[in-house]
């Protein structure tokens, strides 16, 4: 008798939660679409509604706008020198941290949550710190021509720095849970490193390196804070997209501004799009090497 109440207590403390009340399921679930609806789909709507407000003509205009275009082409930019360089970091990062044990390993690891732990002004205000004119590195580059901060390079250095963690952080849980066996085996049958590389450890990984590389895109080309801090703001010089959103917005330039916006909100919801798809697709492999 005594084991048979021990037994039904046991149950009861692990009930499983999918055997809650219908009444329960519906308020969770109507709690979440409300709290969706507010915080998420409106504001969303609300952007491309204001947009189009004055139609496709203005809105056209608006993205045409010489300074507008400029702003679009140097976030491209940005976007396409600092996503590859973090590729190769975060591949070889994740490759050392997986694969070999040596000291500092922990440290590593911290340096690259770093990014995620302080303001992207904090980050910004260390390269006016490191490259501004009352610097020792500042004035050196400035004399050999070199303009680091105001500049496509400032604006490229700020967001690698806030943007490095997301393919090494995606690649490390991954590459872990893999091990080593397969990189082990290729070596013990004659492959070089460069061919177990490209032959074992590329092709195991692809899926969630092409997961990583997208929420770095996204976050490089949406980045503001860091990019404020060192880009100066020149209008058709250093603006990019998220800049050039403000800076309209504070002239009540209304439609140009959500127009510009509009377009960074369509990067979310490809990349959510894509994200949502590899998730479908491959979530079992990518969601086994996270946990």
């Amino acid at each position: 008798m005594a084991m048979s109440d021990n037994a039904c207590a046991r149950k009861t403390a692990f009930r499983n939660p999918a055997d809650e009340s219908f009444t329960t399921k519906a308020l969770l679930v109507a709690v979440s679409l409300v709290f969706l609806t507010f915080f998420l789909f409106l504001p969303l709507v609300s952007v491309f509604v204001e947009a189009f407000r004055e139609g496709w003509g203005s809105y056209q205009e608006a993205l045409v706008e010489p300074d507008a275009w400029a702003a679009i082409r140097l976030t491209l930019l940005v976007a396409a020198i600092a996503v590859p360089l973090n590729l190769v970091f975060g591949v070889a990062a994740a490759w050392a941290i997986a694969k070999f044990e040596f000291k500092g390993k922990a440290f590593l690891i911290t340096l690259i949550d770093l990014p995620f732990s302080i303001s992207p002004v904090i980050s910004g205000l260390v390269y006016v710190l490191l490259f501004g004119s009352r610097s020792l590195l500042g004035p050196f580059l400035k004399s050999y021509g070199i303009e680091i901060l105001f500049a496509v390079p400032g604006i490229v250095l700020a967001t690698i720095f806030v943007t490095f963690p997301f393919v090494a952080r995606e690649l490390i849980p991954l590459m872990q849970d893999q091990g080593t066996g397969d990189e082990e085996a290729a070596l013990s049958l004659g492959a070089s490193g460069w061919q177990t590389f490209w032959h074992v450890t590329l092709p195991n990984i692809k899926w969630g390196l092409l997961y990583g590389v997208l929420l770095c895109n996204a976050r490089a080309m949406g980045e503001f804070g860091a990019v404020s801090v060192v880009s100066g703001r020149i209008r058709g010089l250093t603006n990019t997209m998220p800049l050039h959103v403000e800076i309209l917005y504070n002239e009540y330039n209304m439609v140009a501004a959500f127009a510009v916006a509009s377009l960074l909100a369509l990067l979310a919801l490809v990349t959510l799009a894509l994200k949502t798809i590899l998730e479908l697709r491959f979530g079992a492999g990518i969601a086994g090497g996270r946990h």
